[in-house]
Protein backbone atom coordinates (compact mmCIF):
# COMPACT_ATOMS: atom_id res chain seq x y z
CA UNK A 1 0.00 0.00 0.00
CA UNK A 2 2.87 2.39 0.81
CA UNK A 3 4.43 1.70 -2.61
CA UNK A 4 1.09 2.31 -4.30
CA UNK A 5 0.59 5.64 -2.52
CA UNK A 6 4.19 6.69 -3.21
CA UNK A 7 3.73 5.88 -6.90
CA UNK A 8 0.24 7.28 -7.48
CA UNK A 9 -0.37 9.62 -4.56
CA UNK A 10 -3.36 9.42 -2.23
CA UNK A 11 -5.87 10.46 -4.88
CA UNK A 12 -4.48 8.09 -7.49
CA UNK A 13 -4.50 5.17 -5.06
CA UNK A 14 -8.10 5.93 -4.13
CA UNK A 15 -9.15 6.16 -7.80
CA UNK A 16 -7.44 2.85 -8.56
CA UNK A 17 -9.16 1.23 -5.57
CA UNK A 18 -12.50 2.65 -6.73
CA UNK A 19 -11.96 1.35 -10.25
CA UNK A 20 -11.12 -2.15 -8.98
CA UNK A 21 -14.11 -2.26 -6.63
CA UNK A 22 -16.37 -0.81 -9.33
CA UNK A 23 -15.21 -3.35 -11.91
CA UNK A 24 -15.98 -6.23 -9.55
CA UNK A 25 -19.30 -4.73 -8.46
CA UNK A 26 -20.36 -4.16 -12.08
CA UNK A 27 -19.61 -7.74 -13.08
CA UNK A 28 -21.24 -9.28 -10.01
CA UNK A 29 -24.31 -7.02 -10.13
CA UNK A 30 -24.91 -7.65 -13.84
CA UNK A 31 -24.43 -11.41 -13.59
CA UNK A 32 -26.59 -11.80 -10.47
CA UNK A 33 -29.29 -9.32 -11.61
CA UNK A 34 -28.95 -7.63 -8.24
CA UNK A 35 -31.89 -5.23 -7.87
CA UNK A 36 -33.62 -3.83 -4.79
CA UNK A 37 -36.68 -2.74 -6.80
CA UNK A 38 -37.37 -6.25 -8.04
CA UNK A 39 -37.00 -7.56 -4.47
CA UNK A 40 -39.58 -5.11 -3.13
CA UNK A 41 -42.00 -6.07 -5.92
CA UNK A 42 -41.75 -9.75 -5.01
CA UNK A 43 -42.45 -9.04 -1.34
CA UNK A 44 -45.27 -6.59 -2.10
CA UNK A 45 -46.98 -9.21 -4.27
CA UNK A 46 -46.58 -11.86 -1.58
CA UNK A 47 -44.33 -14.09 -3.69
CA UNK A 48 -40.79 -13.78 -2.28
CA UNK A 49 -38.48 -15.62 -4.64
CA UNK A 50 -35.18 -15.38 -6.49
CA UNK A 51 -34.76 -11.61 -6.74
CA UNK A 52 -35.28 -11.22 -2.99
CA UNK A 53 -32.86 -14.09 -2.37
CA UNK A 54 -30.18 -12.35 -4.46
CA UNK A 55 -30.62 -9.09 -2.53
CA UNK A 56 -30.48 -10.89 0.82
CA UNK A 57 -27.31 -12.74 -0.19
CA UNK A 58 -25.62 -9.47 -1.17
CA UNK A 59 -26.81 -7.69 1.99
CA UNK A 60 -25.72 -10.38 4.44
CA UNK A 61 -22.45 -10.97 2.59
CA UNK A 62 -21.63 -7.27 2.99
CA UNK A 63 -22.78 -7.11 6.60
CA UNK A 64 -21.08 -10.33 7.66
CA UNK A 65 -17.72 -9.69 6.02
CA UNK A 66 -17.53 -6.04 7.15
CA UNK A 67 -18.31 -6.93 10.75
CA UNK A 68 -15.96 -9.93 10.65
CA UNK A 69 -13.15 -7.77 9.23
CA UNK A 70 -13.61 -5.32 12.08
CA UNK A 71 -13.77 -8.10 14.67
CA UNK A 72 -10.42 -9.62 13.57
CA UNK A 73 -8.78 -6.18 13.38
CA UNK A 74 -8.45 -5.73 9.62
CA UNK A 75 -10.22 -2.37 9.75
CA UNK A 76 -12.12 0.02 11.99
CA UNK A 77 -15.00 2.05 10.58
CA UNK A 78 -15.43 4.23 13.66
CA UNK A 79 -14.16 7.28 11.76
CA UNK A 80 -16.26 6.63 8.64
CA UNK A 81 -18.73 9.40 7.85
CA UNK A 82 -21.64 6.95 8.01
CA UNK A 83 -20.95 6.57 11.75
CA UNK A 84 -18.82 9.51 12.91
CA UNK A 85 -20.63 12.48 11.33
CA UNK A 86 -23.96 13.93 12.43
CA UNK A 87 -26.78 12.03 10.78
CA UNK A 88 -30.32 12.96 9.84
CA UNK A 89 -33.19 10.77 10.95
CA UNK A 90 -35.73 12.98 9.18
CA UNK A 91 -33.63 12.84 6.03
CA UNK A 92 -33.45 9.06 6.23
CA UNK A 93 -37.22 8.79 6.58
CA UNK A 94 -38.33 11.36 4.00
CA UNK A 95 -35.50 10.73 1.57
CA UNK A 96 -35.85 6.96 1.91
CA UNK A 97 -39.57 7.11 1.12
CA UNK A 98 -38.96 9.39 -1.87
CA UNK A 99 -36.23 7.11 -3.17
CA UNK A 100 -38.44 4.04 -2.82
CA UNK A 101 -41.26 5.68 -4.78
CA UNK A 102 -38.86 6.84 -7.48
CA UNK A 103 -37.23 3.43 -7.70
CA UNK A 104 -40.53 1.85 -8.72
CA UNK A 105 -41.39 4.56 -11.24
CA UNK A 106 -37.95 4.42 -12.90
CA UNK A 107 -37.75 0.62 -12.66
CA UNK A 108 -34.41 0.60 -10.88
CA UNK A 109 -32.31 2.26 -8.19
CA UNK A 110 -29.20 4.34 -8.91
CA UNK A 111 -26.87 1.35 -9.12
CA UNK A 112 -29.29 -0.69 -11.23
CA UNK A 113 -29.73 2.21 -13.68
CA UNK A 114 -25.96 2.45 -14.10
CA UNK A 115 -25.64 -1.29 -14.66
CA UNK A 116 -28.55 -1.35 -17.14
CA UNK A 117 -27.27 1.73 -18.99
CA UNK A 118 -23.95 -0.07 -19.43
CA UNK A 119 -25.76 -2.96 -21.11
CA UNK A 120 -27.45 -0.76 -23.74
CA UNK A 121 -30.62 0.32 -21.92
CA UNK A 122 -31.26 3.90 -23.08
CA UNK A 123 -34.18 4.31 -20.65
CA UNK A 124 -31.79 3.68 -17.77
CA UNK A 125 -29.19 6.02 -19.30
CA UNK A 126 -31.62 8.95 -19.57
CA UNK A 127 -33.08 8.28 -16.11
CA UNK A 128 -29.62 8.04 -14.59
CA UNK A 129 -28.55 11.36 -16.07
CA UNK A 130 -31.68 13.09 -14.71
CA UNK A 131 -31.13 11.47 -11.30
CA UNK A 132 -27.55 12.74 -11.26
CA UNK A 133 -28.49 16.29 -12.25
CA UNK A 134 -31.21 16.50 -9.59
CA UNK A 135 -28.83 15.09 -6.98
CA UNK A 136 -26.32 17.82 -7.83
CA UNK A 137 -28.96 20.54 -7.48
CA UNK A 138 -29.98 19.04 -4.13
CA UNK A 139 -26.36 19.01 -2.99
CA UNK A 140 -25.14 22.44 -4.10
CA UNK A 141 -27.84 23.98 -6.28
CA UNK A 142 -31.29 25.47 -6.03
CA UNK A 143 -32.72 22.49 -4.12
CA UNK A 144 -30.00 22.50 -1.43
CA UNK A 145 -31.89 24.81 1.00
CA UNK A 146 -34.88 22.45 0.93
CA UNK A 147 -32.62 19.46 1.53
CA UNK A 148 -30.85 21.18 4.42
CA UNK A 149 -34.16 22.21 6.01
CA UNK A 150 -35.60 18.68 5.85
CA UNK A 151 -32.33 17.17 7.07
CA UNK A 152 -32.28 19.47 10.07
CA UNK A 153 -35.74 18.52 11.35
CA UNK A 154 -34.38 15.54 13.33
CA UNK A 155 -30.67 14.88 13.66
CA UNK A 156 -28.58 12.41 15.60
CA UNK A 157 -24.95 13.04 16.68
CA UNK A 158 -22.14 10.94 15.30
CA UNK A 159 -20.59 8.21 17.40
CA UNK A 160 -22.46 5.64 19.52
CA UNK A 161 -25.80 7.42 18.98
CA UNK A 162 -25.54 6.71 15.25
CA UNK A 163 -24.27 3.15 15.63
CA UNK A 164 -26.95 0.47 15.51
CA UNK A 165 -24.55 -1.96 17.17
CA UNK A 166 -24.01 0.40 20.09
CA UNK A 167 -27.72 1.07 20.43
CA UNK A 168 -28.48 -2.67 20.53
CA UNK A 169 -25.44 -3.56 22.65
CA UNK A 170 -24.00 -5.82 19.94
CA UNK A 171 -20.30 -6.57 19.85
CA UNK A 172 -18.64 -6.97 16.46
CA UNK A 173 -18.17 -10.70 17.01
CA UNK A 174 -21.86 -11.26 17.74
CA UNK A 175 -22.88 -8.95 14.88
CA UNK A 176 -20.66 -10.89 12.48
CA UNK A 177 -21.99 -14.24 13.72
CA UNK A 178 -25.61 -13.15 13.32
CA UNK A 179 -24.94 -11.73 9.85
CA UNK A 180 -23.15 -14.88 8.68
CA UNK A 181 -26.06 -16.93 10.00
CA UNK A 182 -28.33 -14.66 7.96
CA UNK A 183 -26.15 -15.30 4.92
CA UNK A 184 -26.46 -19.06 5.42
CA UNK A 185 -30.24 -18.72 5.64
CA UNK A 186 -30.28 -16.55 2.51
CA UNK A 187 -28.15 -19.15 0.68
CA UNK A 188 -30.64 -21.89 1.66
CA UNK A 189 -33.57 -19.69 0.60
CA UNK A 190 -31.92 -18.94 -2.75
CA UNK A 191 -31.31 -22.64 -3.37
CA UNK A 192 -34.96 -23.34 -2.55
CA UNK A 193 -35.98 -20.67 -5.05
CA UNK A 194 -33.84 -22.51 -7.63
CA UNK A 195 -31.34 -19.68 -7.98
CA UNK A 196 -28.30 -21.23 -9.66
CA UNK A 197 -25.10 -21.69 -7.68
CA UNK A 198 -23.29 -19.34 -10.04
CA UNK A 199 -25.85 -16.57 -9.52
CA UNK A 200 -25.69 -17.11 -5.74
CA UNK A 201 -21.91 -16.68 -5.84
CA UNK A 202 -22.27 -13.54 -7.95
CA UNK A 203 -24.77 -12.11 -5.44
CA UNK A 204 -22.34 -12.81 -2.61
CA UNK A 205 -19.68 -11.09 -4.71
CA UNK A 206 -21.75 -7.88 -4.69
CA UNK A 207 -21.51 -7.85 -0.89
CA UNK A 208 -17.81 -8.70 -0.95
CA UNK A 209 -17.18 -5.75 -3.28
CA UNK A 210 -18.76 -3.49 -0.64
CA UNK A 211 -16.46 -4.92 2.03
CA UNK A 212 -13.45 -4.49 -0.27
CA UNK A 213 -14.34 -0.83 -0.75
CA UNK A 214 -14.37 -0.22 3.00
CA UNK A 215 -11.14 -2.19 3.47
CA UNK A 216 -9.13 -0.52 0.69
CA UNK A 217 -10.11 3.03 1.65
CA UNK A 218 -9.36 2.23 5.31
CA UNK A 219 -5.89 0.88 4.45
CA UNK A 220 -5.14 3.93 2.30
CA UNK A 221 -6.31 6.23 5.11
CA UNK A 222 -4.09 4.41 7.61
CA UNK A 223 -1.05 4.60 5.35
CA UNK A 224 -1.46 8.18 4.12
CA UNK A 225 -0.14 11.23 5.96
CA UNK A 226 -3.19 13.17 4.75
CA UNK A 227 -6.81 12.92 5.89
CA UNK A 228 -8.44 10.37 3.58
CA UNK A 229 -12.19 9.65 3.81
CA UNK A 230 -13.13 6.04 4.50
CA UNK A 231 -15.96 5.01 2.19
CA UNK A 232 -17.33 2.21 0.06
CA UNK A 233 -19.74 1.62 -2.81
CA UNK A 234 -22.35 4.33 -3.30
CA UNK A 235 -23.57 5.93 -6.49
CA UNK A 236 -25.40 9.23 -6.19
CA UNK A 237 -22.49 11.32 -4.91
CA UNK A 238 -19.82 9.69 -7.10
CA UNK A 239 -22.08 9.95 -10.16
CA UNK A 240 -22.53 13.70 -9.63
CA UNK A 241 -18.77 14.11 -9.13
CA UNK A 242 -18.07 12.20 -12.32
CA UNK A 243 -20.60 14.21 -14.31
CA UNK A 244 -19.22 17.53 -13.03
CA UNK A 245 -15.70 16.46 -13.97
CA UNK A 246 -16.86 15.77 -17.51
CA UNK A 247 -18.88 18.97 -18.06
CA UNK A 248 -17.53 21.59 -15.67
CA UNK A 249 -13.83 21.00 -14.96
CA UNK A 250 -10.80 21.18 -17.26
CA UNK A 251 -8.95 18.55 -15.23
CA UNK A 252 -9.83 15.46 -13.22
CA UNK A 253 -9.59 15.46 -9.43
CA UNK A 254 -9.11 11.80 -8.63
CA UNK A 255 -11.04 10.10 -5.83
CA UNK A 256 -12.54 6.73 -4.93
CA UNK A 257 -15.87 7.73 -6.51
CA UNK A 258 -14.24 8.94 -9.73
CA UNK A 259 -12.78 5.46 -10.18
CA UNK A 260 -15.89 3.64 -8.99
CA UNK A 261 -18.47 4.84 -11.54
CA UNK A 262 -16.51 4.07 -14.75
CA UNK A 263 -15.33 0.83 -13.15
CA UNK A 264 -18.93 -0.31 -12.66
CA UNK A 265 -19.86 0.74 -16.20
CA UNK A 266 -16.95 -1.17 -17.72
CA UNK A 267 -17.54 -4.25 -15.58
CA UNK A 268 -21.28 -4.43 -16.26
CA UNK A 269 -20.87 -3.68 -19.97
CA UNK A 270 -18.15 -6.28 -20.42
CA UNK A 271 -20.18 -8.87 -18.52
CA UNK A 272 -23.23 -8.25 -20.73
CA UNK A 273 -21.17 -8.37 -23.92
CA UNK A 274 -19.49 -11.61 -22.88
CA UNK A 275 -22.86 -13.22 -22.10
CA UNK A 276 -24.45 -11.73 -25.26
CA UNK A 277 -26.98 -9.76 -23.22
CA UNK A 278 -25.92 -6.32 -24.50
CA UNK A 279 -28.82 -4.80 -26.47
CA UNK A 280 -30.28 -1.37 -27.17
CA UNK A 281 -33.56 -0.77 -25.32
CA UNK A 282 -35.64 2.37 -25.88
CA UNK A 283 -38.73 4.03 -24.44
CA UNK A 284 -41.98 2.62 -25.78
CA UNK A 285 -45.72 2.63 -25.29
CA UNK A 286 -45.41 0.43 -22.20
CA UNK A 287 -42.43 2.37 -20.84
CA UNK A 288 -43.56 6.02 -20.74
CA UNK A 289 -40.71 8.50 -20.41
CA UNK A 290 -42.56 10.82 -18.02
CA UNK A 291 -42.85 8.05 -15.43
CA UNK A 292 -39.14 7.29 -15.60
CA UNK A 293 -38.19 10.96 -15.35
CA UNK A 294 -40.42 11.56 -12.34
CA UNK A 295 -38.87 8.53 -10.67
CA UNK A 296 -35.37 9.80 -11.42
CA UNK A 297 -36.17 13.21 -9.90
CA UNK A 298 -37.52 11.62 -6.71
CA UNK A 299 -34.49 9.35 -6.42
CA UNK A 300 -31.99 12.13 -7.04
CA UNK A 301 -33.38 14.37 -4.28
CA UNK A 302 -34.25 11.43 -2.02
CA UNK A 303 -30.78 9.91 -2.14
CA UNK A 304 -29.09 13.19 -1.20
CA UNK A 305 -31.60 13.71 1.60
CA UNK A 306 -31.31 10.14 2.90
CA UNK A 307 -27.51 10.19 2.84
CA UNK A 308 -27.19 7.45 0.26
CA UNK A 309 -28.83 5.37 -2.43
CA UNK A 310 -30.10 1.80 -2.21
CA UNK A 311 -26.49 0.56 -2.25
CA UNK A 312 -24.83 3.46 -0.42
CA UNK A 313 -27.30 3.18 2.46
CA UNK A 314 -28.65 -0.31 1.95
CA UNK A 315 -25.36 -2.19 1.58
CA UNK A 316 -22.42 0.06 2.46
CA UNK A 317 -24.05 2.00 5.31
CA UNK A 318 -26.05 -1.04 6.38
CA UNK A 319 -22.91 -3.18 6.56
CA UNK A 320 -21.30 -0.58 8.84
CA UNK A 321 -24.42 -0.79 11.06
CA UNK A 322 -25.20 2.90 10.62
CA UNK A 323 -28.53 3.66 12.29
CA UNK A 324 -29.57 6.24 9.70
CA UNK A 325 -28.62 3.91 6.83
CA UNK A 326 -30.81 1.12 8.20
CA UNK A 327 -33.68 3.56 8.68
CA UNK A 328 -33.23 4.90 5.14
CA UNK A 329 -33.27 1.49 3.48
CA UNK A 330 -36.28 0.43 5.57
CA UNK A 331 -38.15 3.49 4.30
CA UNK A 332 -37.02 2.68 0.74
CA UNK A 333 -38.68 -0.71 1.13
CA UNK A 334 -41.86 0.86 2.49
CA UNK A 335 -42.05 3.53 -0.22
CA UNK A 336 -41.35 1.05 -3.01
CA UNK A 337 -43.85 -1.57 -1.84
CA UNK A 338 -46.63 0.98 -1.28
CA UNK A 339 -46.04 2.53 -4.70
CA UNK A 340 -46.05 -0.81 -6.49
CA UNK A 341 -49.29 -1.85 -4.82
CA UNK A 342 -50.90 1.52 -5.61
CA UNK A 343 -49.87 1.31 -9.27
CA UNK A 344 -51.13 -2.27 -9.50
CA UNK A 345 -54.47 -1.27 -7.99
CA UNK A 346 -54.77 1.74 -10.31
CA UNK A 347 -54.07 -0.45 -13.34
CA UNK A 348 -56.60 -3.07 -12.22
CA UNK A 349 -59.32 -0.42 -11.79
CA UNK A 350 -58.66 1.25 -15.13
CA UNK A 351 -61.46 0.50 -17.63
CA UNK A 352 -60.57 -1.47 -20.73
CA UNK A 353 -60.96 0.56 -23.95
Amino acid sequence: MEYLIDSLGDAGALALAGALVGLLFGIFAERSEFCLRASTVEVAEGRPAGRLAVWLLAFFAALGTVQLAQFVGLMDLGEARALAATGSMSGAIIGGLMFGVGMILARGCASRLLVLASTGNLRALVSGLILTLVAQTAYKGVLSPSREYLSGLWTVPGGPARSLAAQLGLGQGLAAALALAGFAAAWWFAARCEVSRGKRLMAAGVGLAVMLGWLLTYLIAQTSFEVVPISSVTFTGPATDTLMVLVDQPGITLSFGIGLVPGVAIGAGASALFARRWAIQRFGANTPMERYLLGAVLMGFGAMLAGGCAVGAGLSGGAALSLTAWLAVFCMWVGAMATHLLLARTTALRPVA
